[in-house]
């Protein structure tokens, strides 16, 4: 978790929904590398929503579905599990950007309500648009794991 994740959880936090769920994934099939196994980036961020006492729970629902971790199957995992839950998807204009190279993606885009925070160099409002999901008004916070991962943003920033 890094700063910008820790400014899009506070946002929506504040945002007036029944829960805040953070899913922490072992493995994205987009992403490699980093330092820390699944399990000790998991503590990590159990540990630090517990000391800044956000009221956010940290799910590692994805540590029993089949790997590759796929958004769609997380949200199928979830919707199973609990029926009566409406579940919001929290995303950020990279990823909106690129939505089409995901599994499923259009099921994702027509069964869940999605939520897309700004990212520096990402112009994606004309695309949220016609694809029927809400560009939000939110802090602009220019990291990104990849960055960090890759060495190219302070390791200062993890959170």
């Amino acid at each position: 978790m890094h700063a910008g994740h820790l400014a899009i959880l506070r946002h929506l936090c504040a945002a007036g929904f029944d829960a805040v769920r953070m899913v922490v994934s072992p493995e994205s099939p987009f992403k490699t590398g980093g330092d820390n196994t699944a399990e000790s980036r998991l503590e990590a961020v159990r540990a630090k929503v517990a000391e800044l006492n956000l009221p956010a729970l940290v799910s590692d629902i994805e540590f029993s579905l089949p790997k590759p971790n796929y958004t769609i199957n997380t949200l199928r995992a979830l919707s199973e599990a609990e029926p009566d839950t409406d579940f919001v998807i929290a995303m950020g204009a990279d990823n909106i950007a690129g939505i089409e190279r995901w599994r499923q993606w259009e099921d994702i885009v027509n069964g869940y309500e999605i939520w897309v925070y700004p990212r520096k160099g990402y112009d994606v409002e004309e695309k949220c648009r016609t694809l029927g999901v809400r560009y939000i008004d939110a802090p602009l916070v220019n990291i990104s794991s990849t960055e960090i991962r890759e060495g190219k943003a302070d390791k200062d920033l993890m959170i």
